[in-house]
């Protein structure tokens, strides 16, 4: 007879191992490792027209607000000055060639953010080489103010003591009153949304340094940079509370005073929405005071002809003794 064949016994197979994906390398900054990302949080969302519900990941908010810094052609070397400090105050802000301030603005310059991916504008028109209008705007949507600048003072005319880091975000300060009036209020949240670097921004750092205040006073917006200046110390690096009580704030320019003109409802142009009662034209305060030199004029030729009526009136008489020595040789 032949051998039985022997059953052969399979060996159990072992559980595979979980599989565990490798965390991706934190990044490095200033202030050392950036935390991991927070997981993204699925929302079911209810179909249209009766159909299943679809799920949609919620993506945390992040500000991607960017500054477009123009001027307008025959623009002086000061206010150029001054665009070019503002222009390093804001490391959000992108700068692009010279327009002409007499064609289509509200169509050519919003053309010219959505190319350079921008929701803000900033435009600085010159006209006749002596006045300087600023317009602030939301491009495409709205709304957009028109100022005229005064008490221009650039960074390099100050020679102040104040300096703060270039790129660093800035802390704005606003005076209580534009919290009384709608049309601050809609001019703070311009200001707002044009002047403040958005937060971990390629260009900015992550330190507040420096303030921008925003005081409204006699019927102007009046612009101030101040560095915030701590006292040093050597043996800790940290700051205590004591020297934060200590610390002061020194100007470092530049300067400027916004008298605001109208407020629009679109961008460059629109309905109007405020509108100053109190704004007088440079051309109207200069004519004002050609009348006031007219008038000086008038009063001295009136006065001149007042003294030749009264010397032909009065005349003196002739001397006697005027012909006492025609005779002699």
């Amino acid at each position: 007879m032949g051998k039985k064949r022997k059953s052969q016994q399979v060996a159990p197979v072992p559980a595979a191992a979980p599989v565990v994906e490798a965390e991706p390398p934190r990044k490095r900054t200033l202030l050392g490792l950036k935390p991991q990302p927070e997981a993204k949080e699925e929302v079911k969302v209810n179909g249209s027209n009766g159909t299943e519900p679809s799920l949609e990941v919620a993506v945390p908010f992040r500000n991607k607000e960017k500054t477009l810094i123009l001027c307008s052609r025959r623009i002086t070397f000061r206010y150029r000055h001054l665009m070019m400090d503002i222009m390093a105050l804001l490391p959000h802000s992108k700068k692009d060639v010279k327009v002409q301030a007499k064609d289509n603005k509200a169509d050519t310059l919003n053309e010219l953010a959505d190319l350079k991916n921008c929701s803000s504008c900033l435009l600085f028109e010159c006209r006749k080489k002596k006045d300087l209008y600023m317009w602030l705007s939301k491009t495409t949507g709205g709304p957009s103010a028109k100022f005229l600048l005064k008490a221009v003072h650039t960074t390099e005319e100050l020679k102040l003591t104040g300096n703060h880091l270039k790129g660093s975000r800035p802390i704005l300060s606003f005076s209580s009153e534009f919290d009384k009036h709608p049309h601050l209020q809609l001019l703070k949240e311009l200001l707002q949304q044009v002047f403040c670097t958005p937060k971990d921004h390629r260009k900015s750092k992550p330190f507040f340094d420096h303030v921008f205040t925003f005081s409204f006073l006699d019927n102007h917006i009046w612009f101030r940079n101040y560095q915030i200046s701590v006292p040093f110390q050597s043996a800790t690096n940290k700051v205590d509370r004591v020297a934060l009580e200590k610390m002061t704030l020194v100007e470092v320019g530049p300067r400027f005073a916004m008298n605001p003109i109208k407020i629009f409802s679109a961008s460059f142009g629109g309905q109007t929405l405020y509108e100053n009662p109190f704004y007088v034209s440079p051309n109207a305060e200069r004519s004002l005071e050609k009348r006031k030199k007219a008038g000086k004029y008038q009063k001295k030729v009136k006065a001149k002809q007042r003294r030749k009526t009264w010397e032909s009136a009065n005349q003196l008489e002739p001397s006697e003794l005027a012909d006492v020595w025609d005779g002699e040789d």
